[in-house]
Parts: C-alpha cells; structure tokens; sequence
C-alpha cells in the first residue's frame, strides 16, 4: 500500500495545510516593544533628582498614522530645571534618530540628538524664564517632530 489518501482526501488536506500557512503568513505582526523609560526615569537617570510632568508637557509624534514617539515636558522643583525627553515608540532598544530640544527664554536652543535605543533627554535651569519644547523621532529617512513653539511654564 503506497498511498494512505486518496486523491480528494491528499487535495483536501493540502488546501487546509495551505490555508492554515497563509492565514499564519498574513497574522498581525507582532507589537512593538514598549520604551521601558518614563519620562520621569528618563530625567532622573541622566540629571538626578526628582520629576514632575509639568502642565501643557506632553505632545505625541506622529508619522502619518504611525505614533513614533512621545515628547515631555519635565520639572525639577527643587533647583528650577526643566527636562525634556523624547521617548521612542519605534525602533525601541535599536540605536536610531531621537532628539530632544528646549529653549529657555533668552537663551538658544539646547539640543540633544543622536542614535539612542530608547530616548534622547536634555535639562537646563529656568528659575523666572518661559520655555518652549520639542522633540524629534526618525522614522525611515525622515525626522518627525511636535512641541510647543511658544513660551510657557514660566517660573
């Protein structure tokens, strides 16, 4: 006996085979990786001290439709800083464009960017000044980016 399926059984059972492969072949892809900084761990590891989001901190960035990242306004009540930090949503924990940017009223911007795994971050003192924020993501060969282009959070 060379055959244990006759031949609508064996065409039945490579269709089903065959559907099963395309239907796993075309599954969701898998999510991406969560950033497992906050924004407040973000600041504390790289300036110390304790964090607090200020008010109007938060901007999400997009990429078309693609969310790519997160920018956030942070505080330092204890010695007048302001953080800010760009927060990966893509490529997490590969080494690719993040930058983050804040501009104290009466001062230039401050930039921190380069190939991060999981955030670019940036701190000044702002004791009495206004600041503004932003942050930027790469995404394919484009830099995506959202902030606040106007003065706030004084103080």
């Amino acid at each position: 006996m060379s055959d244990t399926f006759s031949p609508p059984v064996r065409r039945l059972t490579i269709t089903t085979l065959a559907a099963t492969m395309a239907v796993l072949g075309l599954a969701a892809p898998a999510r991406a990786a969560a950033n497992p900084f906050t924004a407040a761990q973000a600041c504390t590891n790289d300036f110390g001290g304790s964090w607090a989001y200020a008010s109007d901190g938060h901007r999400t960035i997009y990429a078309g439709g693609t969310k790519v990242g997160d920018v956030y306004l942070m505080y330092n009540g204890a010695n007048g800083h302001n953080c800010v930090v760009t927060l990966k949503a893509i490529s997490v924990g590969s080494g690719s464009g993040v930058a983050a940017l804040l501009q104290v009223e009466g001062s230039s911007w401050v930039v921190q960017s380069d190939n991060y795994k999981y955030y670019a971050a940036v701190d000044r003192s702002a004791v009495d000044k206004c600041v503004k924020y932003s942050g930027e993501v790469m995404y394919g060969t484009q830099w995506f980016t959202n902030g606040r282009t106007s003065w706030g959070n004084c103080g």
